[in-house]
C-alpha cells in the first residue's frame, strides 16, 4: 500500500517517535494530520510538513472525531499511528508502605491503553467508507506503539507495563475485527529510545542504559522507528504482529 494522495494521523505526533513518523509518511507522500496536546510544536511541525494539526487527547472522542474528520477531508485516511503515551514509575508498595496512587494507575491506562483504542476505532469507521486500494479490498493499516515494558515490565512500572501490555493484548484481536474492513493492525515494542525524554538524562546514564543493549551498544533512533512504522503500512501482508525493535535487549527485574 502506497501513501500517496492519501492521509495519515500521528497521534503524540509533535516530538518523540511521532515526529519522526510524521516526517518520514510526508516524505512518503502522506498528508499528514498531528495529533498532539501541544499546540505550538505541532503547528509547527504541521506546517513544516504541508499537513494539519489538530489538537487533541487522544482520551476525548469528540476530539478525536474532528482530527479524524481532518484527515479523511485531506485525503483518503490511509495510516494512522499511535503514538500519544505517558510513562510513570511507581511501586505497588513502598520501601515505606505506601500504596501505589489509584488515579495515576487509572490515567495511565486511561491514555496509553484506552486513548490508542479510542483512536484505533473512531479512525476505522474512516478508513473503511474509503475505496480500497488494490483487488483484496485493502483500505488501511494502524500501528500501535508499545514497549518492551509491556513484556517485560521492570520494577514500579506496574502502570506502564499495565497499559503498554494491554496495547500487545489487542493488537490481534483487533487485527481480526477489522479484517473484513481491509484495514491491518500491528504494534512495535520499542526498547531504549534516543528520544527527548531520554536525553534529559545525564549523559553517563545514556552511555550505560546504550551499553546494556545486545547489539548495537546504543539506543534506537526515532528515525528507525519511523522506519519500521512505515515498514508495517506498506508491506500488505504484515498483520496482527508484535515487533520488537529493542537491539535485543531483555529488561532487568531494576
Amino acid at each position: 500500500m502506497q501513501l500517496s494522495d492519501s492521509s495519515a494521523i500521528i497521534t503524540g505526533g509533535a516530538s518523540g517517535l511521532g515526529a519522526a513518523t510524521a516526517r518520514r509518511l510526508a516524505a512518503d507522500g502522506a498528508t499528514v494530520v498531528v495529533f498532539d496536546l501541544n499546540e505550538a510544536a505541532g503547528q509547527a511541525l504541521a506546517d513544516e510538513l504541508g499537513g494539519a494539526f489538530v489538537q487533541a487527547d487522544v482520551t476525548d472522542s469528540d476530539q478525536v472525531q474532528k482530527g479524524v474528520d481532518v484527515a479523511a477531508e485531506a485525503g483518503p485516511l490511509r495510516a494512522v499511528v499511535n503514538c500519544a503515551g505517558i510513562g510513570w514509575a511507581q511501586r505497588t508498595l513502598s520501601r515505606d508502605g505506601t500504596p501505589h496512587d489509584l488515579e495515576t494507575f487509572r490515567r495511565t491506562i486511561e491514555i496509553n491503553l484506552i486513548g490508542t483504542f479510542n483512536v484505533i476505532r473512531l479512525a476505522a469507521g474512516a478508513m473503511a467508507a474509503t475505496d480500497p486500494v488494490d483487488s483484496y479490498n485493502q483500505r488501511g493499516a494502524i500501528v500501535n506503539t508499545s514497549s518492551v515494558a509491556g513484556m517485560e515490565g521492570q520494577t514500579g512500572q506496574a502502570a506502564y507495563s499495565g497499559s503498554k501490555g494491554g496495547v500487545i493484548g489487542i493488537t490481534l484481536p483487533v487485527a481480526r475485527d477489522l479484517a473484513p474492513a481491509g484495514i491491518r493492525v500491528n504494534t512495535i515494542c520499542p526498547g531504549l529510545m534516543d528520544t527527548p525524554l531520554m536525553n534529559a538524562a545525564p549523559p553517563d546514564v545514556i552511555d550505560a542504559l546504550g551499553k546494556s543493549v545486545l547489539f548495537p551498544k546504543r539506543m534506537g533512533t526515532t528515525a528507525e522507528f519511523a522506519s519500521m512504522a512505515a515498514e508495517l503500512i506498506t508491506n500488505d501482508y504484515v498483520n496482527g504482529a508484535v515487533i520488537r525493535l529493542d537491539g535485543g535487549i531483555r529488561f532487568q527485574p531494576k
